[in-house]
């Protein structure tokens, strides 16, 4: 049985934290290794100095070498005063080729089998080399609804989280064909889980994990759970799915996400859609209130170019688009939504996407989505607006309809 504390109401003192991972790590056979923990970057809620903190002091007179690793994915790096005081700590540098290494390849068979046949292609695995020079790798990190893969965590810290640009743009595409709103808190093992979880199992390096469930937009854990990546993730993800998912009885006709600092590009802070597009009305409107961002991307420029569109978009004009990177192409599917094309008829989405931030108006409406000038939004009226859902730190907790 997965080691385990806390529960989906619960909220853990800090002594518990210590106590469950000195107690985890002192039962491993870690004394004279190598240790890489792979972490998450700032744009999840997650009491990181905590728990780095319990793992430095339960392993620091016992490893030969302790390294941070932080996954950003395809994210912004962290600055040298974000990282992790006390500890070595380095950005994913997936921008810098000689920082990965091949771990091998999954055929196109096995994709095809994975994916129920949505994708048929090898791809190469790669990952940041730093996880397997090291003898153990230990992911650190929190469980939350995810609009690719389900519910997040666990082996995902590896592939996206370190991983090389094939293996990002597959799994995340084949997220996309499934569509976000189809997959988002999705308990078990989706077909984008059992992709990253056949990749993970090409790493040689050993893999450990301690899986938390944050109460979200703050520090306090409602649980942990401790194994190998696949055990702990399964174990929190059920405290997730019940900790960050919301019903509501029936559809809204708009929602406001407020957008909370640590998402401050619209590639992260698109999250404030993903969560909420379940419980919109056909024909409503999702309104990103986000007045700090001032930007689309600045890691994927090419975003602006490509602009926002409904899966059906790029899946009959497939020619026209497979060339560029499918991880680019997912995220404008996610923003954008459920929706439809055909030449005769253009583009048809469920739902309005309306941004209310600084990035320049002719930015928004040439990328696609609708524009409102933060200034003039009035949150008091459209919060007693019956027909509207407000909800403050948006881009964690999934809103979905009773069924």
């Amino acid at each position: 049985m997965t080691p385990q504390i806390g529960g989906p109401r619960a909220v853990l003192t800090e002594r518990q934290v210590r106590s469950f991972v000195a107690g985890r790590l002192a039962t491993e056979d870690l004394d004279g290794r190598s240790v890489c923990v792979v972490v998450p970057d700032g744009t999840r809620s997650c009491p990181l100095p905590l728990l780095l903190s319990a793992v430095r002091d339960a392993l620091h007179d016992r490893v030969s070498r302790l390294t941070v690793l932080i996954a950003l994915g395809t994210h912004a790096p962290m600055s040298r005063t974000e990282l992790i005081p006390g500890l070595h700590a380095v950005n994913h540098e997936w921008w810098e080729p000689s920082t990965f290494a091949s771990v091998g390849a999954i055929g196109a068979g096995r994709v095809a089998e994975l994916s129920g046949g949505l994708l048929r292609q090898e791809v190469d695995v790669r990952l940041n080399r730093a996880v397997v020079e090291h003898d153990v790798a230990l992911v650190v990190g929190p469980v939350f609804p995810h609009e690719v893969v389900g519910f997040s965590g666990g082996n995902k810290y590896f592939f996206p989280g370190v991983a090389g640009a094939d293996i990002i743009d597959l799994s995340h595409w084949l997220g996309a064909l499934i569509t976000s709103s189809e997959i988002i808190g999705t308990r078990g093992i989706t077909p984008v889980r059992a992709l990253i979880d056949e990749a993970s199992s090409l790493i040689p390096t050993r893999r450990l994990a301690f899986c938390v469930v944050v109460r979200s937009g703050s520090d306090e854990l409602h649980s942990m759970a401790y194994g190998t990546p696949e055990a702990a993730w399964a174990a929190a993800a059920e405290v997730s799915s019940q900790a960050h998912v919301r019903y509501l009885d029936r559809p809204v006709k708009r929602v406001v996400s407020l957008i909370p600092a640590k998402y401050d590009d619209m590639w992260t802070a698109a999250k404030g859609f993903y969560k909420l597009e379940p419980v919109v009305a056909d024909g409503g409107e999702v309104i990103l209130y986000a007045p700090h961002v001032t930007t689309i991307s600045a890691m994927h420029p090419e975003i602006e170019e490509i602009g926002y569109h409904c899966r059906d978009y790029f899946t009959k004009q497939w020619d026209r688009f497979k060339h560029l990177h499918w991880g680019v192409l997912a995220h404008s599917t996610h923003l954008r939504g459920a929706g439809t094309w055909d030449a005769g008829h253009g583009e048809r989405c469920r739902v309005e996407v309306t941004l209310a931030t600084a990035i320049p108006e002719q930015v928004v409406r040439r990328a696609g989505l609708g524009y409102l000038d933060p200034a003039g939004v009035d949150l008091d009226a459209l919060a007693a607006d019956p027909e509207t859902l407000v909800v403050p730190q948006a881009g964690e907790v999934l809103y979905r309809l009773r069924a």
